[in-house]
């Protein structure tokens, strides 16, 4: 008999993925954990009954949201991520000649120690000695440091609005992130699907204009996230996020083995769709 697990991505769309076998389950203090092995995509990860990545496709979301706002820094040497327990950003953050430090700020320790179980090329980068991993409230950790003007790059690898992560797409979450940077700091969050949540980009986006001098949407394609088509926000007190920083003229990007991520992707994705564009209005 085939196995086959349903996301339920709307009341009336959802997505379906042949299951080989379940390699781990359990509820944690937070959420429901589940590994599986599947037939077209490898190893999947799901948080309450959420796709969060695959193995055939992971280095999508993490290498976007972890190095276009990096590389649009002049030297992110101190980067605050707030979720992302599986490590795959942080691998990514890693590939910056710049980053001295990455506090990696998790509210579900199992998360952690999963990632590090089922998907080790993913959370490689946890055990690197510029890493602390931190197993706290995001937000309550930012209203601690809100004060301290220390990162420069802030990255908010949640998952959907809901539960636990419901608090990570309000107003008093980004202006706390926006105290938490330096003068010329940078914040990006991954903020959902165009066709699904335009609402909630709208609101997100006319925030992130309140706050910051340089405000701007970017996306991928991502082909198990609901309709395929992923929005980032990211806002920057000074460098245009749209560009590669003058620092990393002469860098030789072919060296860090990336599978989507380039000079010219970082260009691209700044092209938004009409549609996506009217939202932003």
């Amino acid at each position: 008999m085939e196995a086959w697990f349903f996301e339920n991505q709307t009341g009336n769309f959802g997505i379906k993925i042949r299951i080989e076998k379940i390699l781990h389950h359990e509820y944690s203090n937070f959420q429901e954990i589940t590994v599986y092995d599947t037939f077209e995509f490898g190893r999947m990860l799901v948080l309450d009954q959420a796709i969060m990545f695959t193995d055939k496709n992971e280095f999508i979301y993490h290498e976007m949201l972890g190095l276009v706002p990096l590389f649009s820094h002049k030297n992110p040497e101190r980067i605050l991520i707030i979720g992302g327990g599986d490590g795959g950003v942080i691998r990514e953050c890693l590939k910056n000649p710049f980053v001295e430090h990455i506090d990696l700020v998790e509210i579900d320790k199992r998360v952690v120690d999963v990632s590090k179980e089922f998907f080790p090329e993913i959370a490689c980068g946890l055990k690197d000695r510029r890493v602390e991993v931190i197993a706290d409230d995001g937000i309550e950790f930012l209203k601690r440091v809100e004060s301290s003007g220390r990162y420069d790059a802030i990255l908010i690898d949640s998952t959907d609005p809901v539960g636990p992560a419901e608090g990570l797409f309000k107003r008093d979450f980004y202006e706390s992130a926006e105290r938490a940077l330096k003068d010329d700091g940078i914040f990006a969050a991954q903020t959902e699907s165009p066709f699904f949540n335009k609402n909630l980009i709208r609101d997100i986006n006319k925030i992130i204009k309140d706050i910051y001098e340089k405000p701007s949407i970017y996306y991928a394609m991502i082909p198990v996230y609901p309709s395929g088509l992923w929005s980032f926000t990211i806002g920057s007190k000074k460098y245009q996020p749209q560009n590669i920083n003058e620092s990393y003229k002469g860098f030789d990007f072919t060296s860090l083995s990336l599978k989507y991520y380039s000079p010219e992707i970082h260009a691209s994705s700044f092209i938004l769709p009409n549609f996506v564009k009217e939202i932003c209005k």
